[in-house]
């Protein structure tokens, strides 16, 4: 895993997100992988961002998601790109469920959790801060608390 300076040939952002760091740079990651060798290379290549980073990446997906995650550092967009998708966030220990359609979009609040669903084949384009990201498994309809499966320092 690498940051790419200057990159001059187009950038798929389902395998090479990007990495928006301070002084406004946007740098590829080379090599990225939702591996945890490669997260940690990851975090420790934009720990000089902190709580201002933001990695930008495209996800395809098909039916529910397995997961709940919550992001402290700061807020989440979360752009449908093609299909249908529900993201669905825990508002005072209640599910708050947004539809989104092609061209569509919601702010997932910091600290908020939330998952998403895809009415069959979609995609999203999801701008995330990742510092201190949290995952719970999907077993309930909400995640209760503010007990997680602590994530990587970033996405």
């Amino acid at each position: 895993m690498r940051l790419v300076n200057h990159e001059p040939n187009a950038i798929d952002l389902r395998t090479t997100p990007v990495h928006l760091g301070l002084g406004s740079r946007a740098k590829p990651v080379e090599g990225f992988a939702w591996d945890p060798e490669v997260l940690q290379a990851y975090s420790a290549a934009v720990a000089e961002d902190g709580a201002e980073g933001r990695m930008v990446a495209i996800f395809d997906g098909d039916g529910p998601g397995d997961h709940w995650e919550r992001h402290p550092a700061g807020d989440e967009l979360v752009v449908c790109l093609t299909g249908s998708v529900t993201v669905t966030r825990e508002v005072d220990g209640v599910p708050d469920r947004v539809v989104l359609g092609p061209g569509e979009a919601t702010v997932n609040p910091a600290g908020s959790w939330h998952a998403v669903d895809m009415a069959g084949p979609a995609s999203i384009l999801a701008i995330t801060a990742g510092l201190g990201t949290d995952h719970r498994p999907r077993t309930d309809a909400c995640p209760t608390g503010h007990v997680g499966t602590p994530g990587p320092q970033a996405p």
